[in-house]
């Protein structure tokens, strides 16, 4: 049971939390926290939190689970904020896609880690954002990865593990490096092909008809590109090297495959083609044995 949650930025990701540890009745009371007093008077209307601040610093105060969902590039100036204003024991984690530098705004906004910090990031979301976009069952189903520390306490481990997975999560864990590497393949390149080719279209002279003849396909494939610029910013700085490793590797294989084409080698092109699907093929299946149903995923 969690005393007092405070959630700082009530959006789509700390909105969805709210609803779903409200509905599994494992909170007590939710105070929100957030830059935009409109959003914040939404989520109160909507049940979605008890009480609302502006201010990290008042949020935190009594509370015994501190949950941030704010944009990377905002993390340094949270921690800055709410530091000395925490209980003793209370249990602090994220929601960020980039591990590496939440720990790093940590160290320098506390001069260490704190050993009740357990970073971690619910791999689930849509496009859309705000307060008004959140529902509970956004986590049912869906994985949290946790990134402790060696230093890291085991018992916040152990409450912030409890909390996800009465919103419904699988959760598991990772070390901080390794899940940078992991999520710039997964996530962090399929946004930037997303937001690439869309910009590159919008480009175009003749964008109009282009978009105008878009089929399923490119709607699909392009969701993401519709998801937050600010929040994309930030991840692609924050996660930089590994990113830009993984963008050179699929420019590599893109000039490959356009030469393929130039030069009409049909073998080639059936061999990526069908080691591609089979590859597909089996993802999708492993997810339907796991989950029963196969669900978009962001960040």
């Amino acid at each position: 049971m969690i005393e007092r949650l405070a959630i700082i930025g009530v959006g789509l990701i700390g909105g969805s939390l709210a609803r779903a540890l409200r509905g599994a009745g494992c909170v007590g009371e939710i105070i929100g926290c957030g830059r935009s007093a409109e959003n914040l008077e939404l989520a109160f209307d909507l049940g979605v939190i008890d009480g609302c601040t502006r201010d990290p610093a008042v949020a935190v105060e009594g509370a015994d689970m501190v949950f941030i969902a704010v944009p990377l590039g905002a993390m340094r100036g949270v921690f800055e904020r709410i530091h000395g204003s925490l209980r003793e024991d209370a249990v602090i984690t994220d929601g960020g896609s980039v591990k590496g530098s939440v720990v790093a705004d940590a160290a320098a906004a506390f001069g260490r880690v704190p050993a009740r910090l357990v970073p971690g990031h619910p791999i689930a979301g849509t496009e859309h954002s705000g307060v008004a976009a959140s529902f509970p069952e956004l986590y049912h189903n869906r994985r949290v990865i946790l990134t402790p520390l060696p230093q890291t306490d085991s018992d916040a481990v152990d409450k912030v593990r409890a909390m996800w997975q009465a919103a419904g999560a699988e959760v598991t864990e990772m070390d901080v490096a390794h899940h940078d590497a992991v999520l710039a393949a997964t996530s962090h390149l399929p946004h930037m092909l997303a937001f690439g080719l869309v910009d590159l279209l919008a480009r175009q002279q003749d964008n109009a008809e282009i978009f105008r003849y878009a089929a399923g396909g490119f709607r699909d494939f392009t969701r993401i590109a519709s998801s937050s610029p600010v929040m994309w910013r930030d991840i692609c700085i924050a996660n930089a090297e590994a990113l830009s490793a993984m963008l050179a590797r699929f420019g590599e294989e893109m000039t490959d495959l356009a030469d393929t084409i130039r030069r009409g080698d049909d073998a080639h092109l059936l061999e990526i083609f069908t080691r591609a699907k089979a590859a597909r093929d089996a993802y999708v299946d492993g997810v339907q044995g796991t989950t029963g149903s196969v669900r978009n995923e962001r960040s």
